[in-house]
């Protein structure tokens, strides 16, 4: 099994890095490769709209060359792709956001080629850190993203999200190793499912 994780945030050791540390721990003890991608100070311009991607089948096709095209290769390796970031005015920030949207070439719905997903056996999941109560803070982006995989087709695997109460400590805790330890596991539990035809569809397990 592999995943990939974006992380989203521009503090490469701050409280969603740290969250995340738990979860990847827990992954590798269960033999799991885990790829995990910084995205702050990489080259990914925003997508342009251009649906120049949409009449090229069979790969990724977009025009613009910069970081994306290797970080969709990782993305194509992976069983299941997490989003991690803190929230930025209820979305995730920009870096991440940019990726999100350049993705849109693994969707070939609105061209001239066989309507097909290039990552269509591929879960998502999400792991996010704020400031406010998880539901408020989080919510819409847990939304969007079950949406966003209703729409392509794909498993979603659901959120893990912790609150910042103070600072770093508030990812240091029991709690919220316990709530990232369990998180892979439900990640793991959904691929022994899959393996075995048990797949539940797009809801998190």
């Amino acid at each position: 099994m592999q995943v990939c994780i974006l992380m989203g945030s521009p503090r490469l050791n701050g409280n969603s890095a740290e969250l995340c540390k738990p979860f990847i721990d827990e992954l590798r003890l269960h033999k799991t490769d885990v790829e995990y991608i910084t995205l702050h100070g990489k080259r990914v311009a925003p997508c342009l709209g251009c649906y120049r991607c949409q009449n090229v089948a069979g790969e990724y096709g977009c025009v613009q060359r910069d970081d994306m095209q290797a970080i969709v290769d990782s993305i194509l390796k992976a069983d299941v792709l997490v989003f991690a970031t803190p929230i930025y005015t209820w979305q995730v920030t920009p870096s991440l956001k940019a990726v999100m949207d350049r993705m849109y070439g693994l969707n070939k719905f609105y061209g001239s080629v066989p309507r097909s997903v290039l990552n269509a056996d591929q879960a998502y999941a999400l792991i996010a850190t704020c400031g406010y109560d998880l539901d408020y803070g989080a919510g819409l982006l847990d939304e969007g993203l079950r949406r966003w995989c209703a729409h392509s087709g794909r498993p979603y695997l659901g959120m893990y999200a912790a609150r910042d109460d103070d600072d770093l400590a508030s990812f240091q805790t029991a709690t919220a190793i316990t709530g990232a330890r369990e998180f892979a596991l439900k990640i793991l539990k959904y691929k022994r499912n899959s393996r075995n035809g048990k797949q539940e569809g797009n809801a998190a397990l």
